[in-house]
């Protein structure tokens, strides 16, 4: 633990507390203050930082973990300064479980954020009728209340299927219904959630179906959601930067889909195999899978989305502008003469999706103008903070650096600020070092963006932990 002077910590308490007068007329959130504290005052540990952009005092936090006990009728456990003080400066000390609850609770932020994610407790510890942050909107309790979410929710619905399994261990319609219930869920909220959660409660679900895959009564269809949830996996292991993993996972969903004769579920599958193939530089298997989910995928949306989600890329990154641009005449053909103009969740495909897929391949084409336009209506079309907008910003990003390096530096701190460590998906890391990479070419970087990216976190560390 590095030691720091009495006159080095009253200098950290005199600016933090300026940047904190100065964030509240700027009527920045809490995350964000905490964010600039830790940008100038590199020493601050990410659980002191949290304390200090509320500007309270170790005694003040003390008392406040106190009376949520008190709130919840229970006796007050005997936490002391010194022992605060050693969580917040010894990377030795860690706080337990349940008074990680109360610091998470108290400061109104996720374990995460607070530098406590490895020891995260089981979401189970987290009770109903207590504030628990939804991570997607971007504000603190502070700004609002919240006595429930889809986060501390979410084991529920593993529960759920457990439960039905009890009640019929042979499988039946209502084991059925549940795994496609799940499916939907998982997938729909697929943004909601740190990848490395989500995937252990997908794995759960796909355990819990696989003794009853070979009963007589209803098999295929629990074969069919088994194959989704193998598809869902796929794709979180990408995103955690698992490639081997994910090709594993994305394989078995496309041999169910198959064997079940699910052609959307087959097609959906080799798409994702093109993209973890494009994104390992395997170029010739990215188009060989793109054009085998793309003949697979019924006429209509999942049409548009395997020609513009997997094709369009495929073909853009192996050079071929003209082929891909009849990948992407088909995809519009396809989502015009579509019965849905577009369906929400992982699985899904809307217009947004298509603007950035055409923004990156015009990127990688060197139509820069296309490409820029195409990225500016994807970033206009999604939600500030979420992963569609962090893609759509760091392309947007990427257009920007020949003409405004700046303004395109500016944006990739902006995701960093927006979107934490833990939640960046394996490809918005990618695109940061792209724009980065293409800023510092231009020797036009200020270095803090090439210093943040190398003090991220790995999504899962050197012995196999995930860090969300």
């Amino acid at each position: 633990m590095a030691t720091i002077t009495r006159a080095r910590r009253a200098e950290i308490q005199r600016e933090s507390l300026r940047i904190r007068m100065r964030c509240q007329r700027e009527r920045h959130t809490v995350e964000r203050t905490v964010t600039e504290i830790r940008t100038a005052l590199p020493e601050v540990t990410r659980l002191e930082a949290w304390r200090l952009a509320l500007g309270w005092s170790r005694a003040e936090t003390i008392e406040q973990i106190a009376n949520l006990y008190r709130g919840d009728r229970l006796r007050p456990r005997a936490l002391t300064d010194a022992r605060l003080c050693r969580w917040e400066h010894d990377p030795g000390e860690w706080p337990d479980a349940e008074y990680t609850v109360m610091l998470c609770r108290v400061y109104g932020a996720r374990p995460e954020q607070l530098g406590l994610g490895e020891r995260r407790p089981a979401l189970s510890r987290y009770r109903y009728r207590q504030f628990h942050l939804d991570p997607t909107d971007g504000h603190s309790p502070h700004d609002q209340e919240a006595p429930m979410t889809t986060d501390a929710g979410l084991p529920a619905v593993g529960e759920s299927v457990r439960l039905a399994l009890l009640a019929h261990p042979d499988g039946g319609a209502l084991v059925v219904d549940l795994a496609e219930a799940a499916v939907e869920h998982y997938a729909t909220n697929y943004s909601k959630h740190p990848a490395a959660l989500l995937f252990e409660q997908v794995r759960e679900v796909r355990q819990l179906l696989t003794p009853v895959m070979e009963s007589r009564a209803h098999a295929d269809a629990v074969k069919r959601q088994v194959g989704w949830l193998s598809a869902l996996m796929g794709n979180l292991a990408y995103h955690l930067g698992d490639s081997s993993g994910a090709r594993a996972h994305l394989g078995t969903a496309a041999a169910y889909g198959s064997r079940c004769g699910d052609s959307r579920l087959e097609a959906w599958a080799w798409g994702a195999q093109s993209m973890v193939a494009r994104s390992s530089g395997r170029l010739a298997d990215a188009v060989a899978f793109a054009e085998q989910g793309a003949a697979l995928a019924p006429s209509g949306l999942v049409r548009a989305q395997l020609h513009a989600w997997a094709l369009l890329p495929a073909l853009a990154v192996s050079g071929r502008g003209e082929d891909a641009d009849l990948a992407l005449a088909t995809a519009m053909t396809e989502l015009e003469g579509a019965t849905q103009a577009q369906a929400p969740g992982r699985f899904g495909f809307d217009e947004a999706e298509l603007a950035l897929h055409r923004a990156e391949s015009y990127l990688v084409l060197d139509r820069g103008a296309e490409g820029r336009a195409c990225a500016e209506s994807s970033v206009a079309a999604c939600l500030p903070g979420t992963p569609g907008w962090a893609a759509a910003s760091l392309i947007l990003a990427q257009a920007e650096v020949r003409d405004a390096p700046q303004d395109a530096e500016q944006r990739g701190h902006d995701v960093l600020e927006r979107v934490p460590a833990a939640r960046l998906r394996s490809t918005a890391r990618a695109r940061l070092q792209q724009l980065d990479a293409r800023l510092t070419a231009r020797g036009a970087t200020s270095r803090g963006l090439t210093e943040r990216l190398h003090a991220l976190p790995a999504p899962i560390d050197a012995h196999g932990r995930a860090t969300s």
